[in-house]
């Protein structure tokens, strides 16, 4: 199976016009984005929580976690994101794909509009 990258631009969602451009490795696999700590920290982002994650060996890591306004092919959409540190990827979540409209082929490796859906009450 093929590796997928795109270039995204990232904001503080607070501040949206201050901007940095990364490339991403899209992991449909990984549930948050990952985004060098040091970027997040020069945009002024700051972590509002910590959660534990467990690695494919089995151990586990601690990392912060904030919140990132993602913007890509005239789309955008916030998500939080991992304050990633010096040797973690830079990835692209599920989470962030989503909050984006988007879902990756798994066959053919593109990006695809996610199939919006919107649940209401019958006879309203």
């Amino acid at each position: 199976m093929g590796i997928t990258f795109i270039e995204a631009d990232i904001a503080d969602p607070g501040k949206p016009k201050a901007r940095t451009r990364l490339e991403f490795l899209i992991d449909a696999g990984a549930y948050y984005s990952v985004v060098p700590a040091s970027v997040l920290r020069t945009l002024g982002i700051r972590p509002h929580s910590r959660r534990t994650f467990i690695l494919a060996d089995g151990s586990k890591i601690s990392r912060r976690i904030g919140d990132v306004l993602f913007r890509f092919d005239g789309r955008q959409g916030a998500s939080p994101v991992i304050f990633g540190q010096k040797d973690d990827s830079v990835l692209l979540g599920s989470v962030s794909l989503g909050a984006l409209g988007l879902m990756i082929d798994p066959l053919k490796r593109e990006l695809r509009a996610l199939p919006m859906m919107l649940a209401t009450q019958a006879g309203r």
